[in-house]
């Protein structure tokens, strides 16, 4: 059997308590189905005994009428079974799913730095739908498989013991056989899950770089790895089925041995004549397909326990949310006062590679402009990527007007800055939503008056819709340089106090630079501005606007100088 993570058996097990709470409707369906199918059976039985002689417990016409009424109250059942079924499933994966993303939003994208997104994707979709069957079907098929074969046994112990013996033993070999065939199981749906996450993964890194493997002449060539990772998807996933089918065999040879018994012996005693109480026979025999359903539907859902281990074990590594800070009072900070400050900083992404930052100090006065120079890798990004909060410094204490940027709260954090990157994240939709998506609650006026502060009108104005015009994912449809005049009219319809401008002209050819910057230029004014660019270009606004430039190499602070 495979050795599972500590981590992922306690991640599983609490999850089993909560499903247990939520399975007790489907477990008491179960067993009143399970009620329901004694009754027909012994109505069914009265009716064949009858045939066989001439004295029956209860008058036909009544048995008939109890046999249907019984069958209709249980078809009831078996719908209302389906019904809860399904809301247990997708109870617990909304749950889930809602709790994953909070953990995965409140680490924000640092996560990325370890992980790549289809696996972060394969976690939050894949791995929480193979628990549907867990919570849905196991966990309640875990207590029917107990309680309504026991349930039936009393019955039957009543009225012949010895049938009882036969139907106890026979149905202990389901269980047996059911986790000898299980060892490995756990493995094997790991192995799935291992096999489907390299396809995912190499399938969306081969879509991004479908460009590149066509130019390179290599699609052949992928295609044909993709499908050699599809069959080895295609391979782990039939040797899980095939435990299925073998939990599956086992279950049909211990009802077949118990219904053979259970005849023999009925009809060894009506041939020799010595059957004395026919109806109580048939009624043994009838009740040994109703006596293993329960088991059946344990066996159907043996594999969703390993599927949930499976999944467990990425699910556990989530980071945790953090714990619920009491409330703090969100103040509102003037544009024109806002500080930054660090204070031997260091940050390390990886225990065995140097620091991204070691011990950096600075400080942003309000209104000033800071730009950070220095070769790719010198810490530039680290820097901003504390100050959106993504990731907390290793050691040494960041502020933002003196209140440490750790104990500030997020949204708070959020309204105080905004952002614009090399690459802006533009959505399907009309550039009007996506300057909006700023500030959800501007108004139409306002995202116009953002639209012609970023200099929008200069390409708006030839669209068909003006800023009504639909883009694409990724803002297709858009150049780079009009990508970023987006990007700018979003800061302006945030108005925060503090500008983190990371690259924000590279890619742009010099005439689309110095349209970009001139509009930064008036973004600027008034804020708290730190400014991450090779452009030589920036640097030589910087000077116009009267800014200090901060040099960093391999992550500390080399020199520092005051506006040319």
């Amino acid at each position: 059997m495979e050795k599972t993570d500590p981590g992922a058996k306690l991640w599983l097990a609490d999850q089993a308590r909560i499903g247990r709470r939520a399975a007790w409707p489907l477990v008491a369906a179960g067993l009143a189905g399970t009620c329901l199918a004694a009754g027909q059976s012994f109505f069914a039985a009265d009716l064949l005994g009858g045939m066989l002689t001439p004295s029956a417990p209860v008058a036909p016409l009544i048995a008939a009428i109890g046999f249907a009424v019984l069958a209709l109250l249980r078809a009831g059942v078996g719908v209302a079974t389906e019904g809860l079924t399904f809301r247990a499933g997708a109870n617990a994966r909304r749950r889930l799913r809602s709790d994953a993303l909070s953990r995965l939003l409140d680490a924000g994208p640092a996560l990325l730095h370890g992980a790549h997104s289809a696996e972060l994707a394969a976690t939050v979709v894949d791995r929480i739908e193979a628990l549907d069957g867990f919570f849905a079907r196991w966990l309640p098929a875990a207590t029917l498989a107990v309680a309504g074969p026991a349930l039936l046994l009393l019955v039957v112990l009543a009225l012949d013991p010895l049938a009882a013996l036969v139907l106890l033993v026979t149905g202990l070999m389901v269980p047996i056989a059911m986790a000898l065939s299980g060892i490995g199981a756990g493995r094997a749906a790991q192995r799935q899950f291992t096999a489907m996450t390299r396809l995912q993964t190499r399938f969306l890194d081969r879509m991004r770089g479908i460009a590149t493997i066509v130019l390179n002449g290599r699609i052949e060539d992928e295609a044909a790895a993709l499908g050699r990772a599809a069959d080895e998807l295609r391979r782990r996933t039939m040797r899980v089925l095939r435990v299925a089918f073998l939990s599956s065999v086992a279950l049909d040879c211990a009802a077949a041995a118990a219904l053979v018994i259970l005849a023999l012996r009925a009809g060894s005693a009506l041939a020799a004549g010595t059957l004395a109480a026919p109806t109580i026979s048939l009624f043994v025999l009838l009740l040994v397909p109703e006596y293993f359903a329960p088991l059946r539907g344990f066996s159907a859902a043996y594999q969703d326990q390993f599927q949930a281990r499976a999944a467990a074990a990425q699910l556990s590594t989530l980071p945790p949310l953090p714990a619920p800070a009491p409330p703090r009072v969100v103040r509102n900070v003037a544009a024109s006062g806002l500080t930054v400050a660090f204070d031997n900083v260091s940050l390390v992404w990886d225990p065995a590679r140097p620091p991204a930052l070691s011990n950096v100090s600075f400080r942003v006065s309000p209104g000033e402009t800071l730009v950070l120079a220095g070769p790719s890798g010198a810490g530039k990004s680290s820097v901003i990527e504390i100050l959106l909060g993504f990731v907390r410094p290793t050691s040494g204490r960041v502020t933002v007007n003196g209140a440490d940027i750790a104990e500030l709260v997020p949204a708070a954090l959020s309204r105080l800055t905004a952002w614009i990157g090399q690459r802006p994240v533009l959505f399907a939709g009309t550039l009007r939503d996506n300057i909006r998506f700023a500030r959800p609650e501007a108004s139409e006026a306002e995202v116009d008056e953002a639209a012609r502060f970023a200099r929008m009108d200069s390409f708006t104005a030839g669209l068909p819709d003006g800023l009504d015009t639909i883009v694409g994912e990724g803002g297709h449809g858009l150049s780079g340089g009009q990508a970023q005049r987006v990007a700018i009219a979003r800061a302006f319809l945030k108005s925060a106090p503090l500008l983190l401008l990371d690259e924000p002209t590279a890619h742009l050819d010099p005439a689309t630079e110095a349209e970009v910057l001139e509009s930064l230029r008036r973004l600027t004014l008034g804020r708290t501005v730190i400014l991450v660019s090779h452009s030589v270009a920036a640097h030589e606004f910087n000077a116009v606007w009267g800014g200090r430039r901060l040099d960093l190499r391999a992550g500390r602070v080399v020199s520092a100088r005051g506006a040319a």
